[in-house]
């Protein structure tokens, strides 16, 4: 019974390293030009970052009307960096180019 744990075991441990080889050893294809994937993929890397600026600043705006309804002003001051920091990331790609001209 024991040896039998022990075959499984070692059969287990084969078929993970096959399949970690496997996943591996995949041939990747890219575009002709590499360029073009850079790009691609700086383009949704950016748009990732839009859509999370946007939520943010959704979040702030919400975060700065209940401070308002409940005369919190230390919500008030989380609300205002909160919008200021959705702005921020929603347009950092814009200030990017900026900066680097």
């Amino acid at each position: 019974m024991k040896k039998l744990k022990t075959i499984r075991k070692v059969l287990f441990f084969v078929y993970i390293a096959l399949v970690i080889v496997g996943n591996f050893a995949t041939p990747i294809y890219a575009a002709n030009d590499p360029v073009t994937v850079v790009n691609n993929f700086s383009e949704f890397m950016f748009g990732l970052i839009r859509a999370i600026g946007m939520i943010l600043l959704g979040f702030g705006i919400v975060q700065v009307g209940l401070s308002l309804k409940s005369h919190d002003p230390s919500q008030r001051a989380n609300g205002f960096m909160t919008v200021a920091g959705g702005i921020i990331i929603t347009f950092a790609k814009e200030i990017l180019n900026i900066i680097v001209g």
